[in-house]
């Protein structure tokens, strides 16, 4: 069985559309492809017929591999979630103590990273490290650059 994971809704919908898109637009382009090549002759001496049925089985794997994420996709519902700590989808300022400079950051699941955009993954170290934390409390965190130590500043949802 697949590992469980979380998904905001905008994430999981844009799962269930590439799905669909390689389940209805690309399977045919490979089939289109697939008969193409099986009509010019000779198919074991035919790489055109080869490759159309290489790209086949990738992409099947690949859309069997979005068929279980999406089954085993949960949507977080962030009305639920504890608004006193810490947890995905809280939005931290934290101050590294060692040069006084402020960061932003949004905790999301792993999916829905994007650094450029503020929004950290929940399996980062940073977040692992702020996860249950509050607001005025101080925190180490082991980064790849080596410990770091951060001030909550101020959590929002």
């Amino acid at each position: 069985m697949s590992e469980v994971k979380y998904y905001s809704q905008e994430g999981l919908n844009a799962l269930k559309a590439e799905l669909n898109q390689l389940e209805s637009v690309e399977r045919s382009k490979i089939s289109a492809m697939i008969a193409e090549a099986r009509d010019k002759g000779d198919l074991s001496e035919n790489a055109e017929y080869d490759a159309a049925k290489e790209a086949q089985g990738l992409l099947e794997l690949k859309i069997n591999k979005l068929r279980a994420l999406v089954a085993n996709a949960r949507v977080l519902d962030d009305s639920k979630i504890d608004t006193s700590k810490i947890l995905i989808y809280s939005t931290v300022e934290i101050k590294n103590l060692k040069n006084n400079m402020t960061m932003k950051y949004t905790i999301v699941p792993e999916s829905d990273a994007d650094l450029r955009a503020g929004k950290i993954s929940v399996t980062s170290p940073i977040a692992k490290g702020l996860i249950g934390k509050k607001e005025g409390d101080k925190v180490s965190i082991q980064a790849p650059a080596g410990i770091m130590e951060f001030e909550i500043t101020k959590v929002t949802r």
